[in-house]
């Protein structure tokens, strides 16, 4: 499987992250560092859920939901704020495209996944893990990206 349009959704969003500026959230919403901390904790279980199927495990599982606000908010504490979590997500998404660059047709493998963001990405079923992966690149990332902008630009976007 290429991993050349996630490698390219992560350095988009990495360089927005190294850009800076980013203001305060608005209400319930998340800050930059927890925004780039939850990317790197959800990268983890990305990279479990990949090391199974490359590994031909009978039960592969990625739950997003399992990330809480807590453990993102003792990630941007453990790794002292954004400049920290920036290196961790760094790492984080390396690891992951590069799992993902071995997959090849195990991509298809079915993953019991769960996930929601928002209102725009829900999903509680088995999918191949390459549509899990797609839908990682095609929504999840732009759409943190896109909050990543906004709170540079004073929650006008």
């Amino acid at each position: 499987m290429d991993s050349g349009g996630l490698r390219r959704a992560y350095e988009e969003l990495l360089d927005e992250v190294a850009a800076g500026g980013f203001g305060p959230p608005p209400a319930g919403q998340l800050s930059a560092e927890q925004i780039v901390a939850h990317l790197a904790a959800n990268d983890e279980l990305m990279s479990e859920a990949t090391e199974a199927v490359l590994a031909g495990s009978p039960f592969a599982y990625y739950d997003l939901e399992s990330v809480h606000r807590g453990e993102v908010d003792e990630l941007v504490t453990a790794h002292g704020g954004l400049d920290g979590v920036a290196t961790l997500l760094r790492a984080t998404s390396g690891r992951l495209c590069a799992l993902v660059e071995r997959l090849g047709p195990t991509a298809d493998t079915p993953v019991d996944t769960h996930l929601r963001e928002g209102f725009d990405l829900r999903v509680d079923e088995p999918l191949p893990w390459s549509r899990t992966l797609d839908l990682h690149t095609r929504v999840h990332l732009p759409k943190h990206l896109a909050q990543l902008r906004m709170l540079r630009d004073g929650g006008d976007a």
